[in-house]
């Protein structure tokens, strides 16, 4: 453990616990009454994608409990910051300096490709994948979408390409703990340009362009996974050389 968790008595951790729980909870509460202030304008951000299609409610409350479910999820993404630095604030001291070096950036990075994963599932492929299901409308067939339906489903699938960006930095944590190398990853690329190009073919019109702009990032994501576990792996080769030569 680190000196500074040394120093604190376990009524101290308690005490440093209670004050940065209120804290997140305070800003939790703040950032989601804040949310329903706005929510007409969120609800239009959430269902953008999707165009002009009209959305219904079965039940008296599925409207409010929609509103008030999508504030929750609008005020927990603005408060993510605040709760992260408390979370890293607590845990932080007991970790030694050459673990913070490793922790911090890593959080940082899982951060930083979750939005991105977001952002490209909301302004790429998520259109692209209501277009695709609103396909098998026919005359007889109409699509009705309750709010709440569609609100499980578009968070679902968002939230879903925020954690496939992490296939990167899951190939670096396994490369670090040495259960897979970069040329492993190299000889699979075939079965990984497959798998690829039937995501693309399933979640896109079927047309080259649309198919390419989801194709591409996904396996860039893959090809990105094999340079952080190459240059991982090169790293550890260095770092054993020169604890080799010193222990010559």
């Amino acid at each position: 453990m680190g000196r500074e968790a040394k120093n604190l008595t376990i009524t101290g951790h308690l005490g440093e616990l209670r004050q940065r729980l209120i804290i997140c909870l305070m800003t939790l509460v703040i950032t989601t009454i804040s949310s329903f202030l706005f929510v007409d304008k969120l609800r239009a951000i959430i269902t953008r994608p999707a165009g002009d299609i009209q959305l219904i409610f079965l039940t008296p409350p599925e409207a409010l409990m929609a509103d008030l479910r999508l504030s929750v999820m609008f005020g927990l993404a603005l408060a993510m910051p605040v709760l992260v630095y408390h979370l890293l604030a607590f845990l932080l001291p007991a970790f030694e300096s050459y673990e913070k070096k490793i922790i911090i950036p890593a959080v940082l990075a899982v951060f930083v490709f979750f939005v991105l994963g977001v952002l490209f599932a909301y302004f790429v492929v998520f259109p692209f994948s209501v277009r695709f299901f609103l396909n098998f409308a026919t005359d007889t067939l109409q699509p009705l979408f309750t709010i709440s339906n569609y609100l499980s489903f578009a968070v679902n699938f968002i939230f879903a390409f925020g954690i496939v960006f992490q296939l990167p930095l899951l190939f670096l944590t396994l490369g670090q703990l040495n259960m897979v190398e970069a040329k492993l990853l190299r000889r699979y690329r075939k079965y990984a340009l497959l798998a690829v190009l039937v995501i693309a073919a399933v979640l896109t019109p079927p047309d080259v362009f649309s198919q390419l702009m989801l194709g591409i990032p996904l396996y860039g994501l893959y090809e990105l996974g094999i340079l952080l576990v190459a240059f991982s792996q090169r790293g550890r080769k260095v770092a054993d050389k020169s604890e080799c030569f010193h222990f010559h």
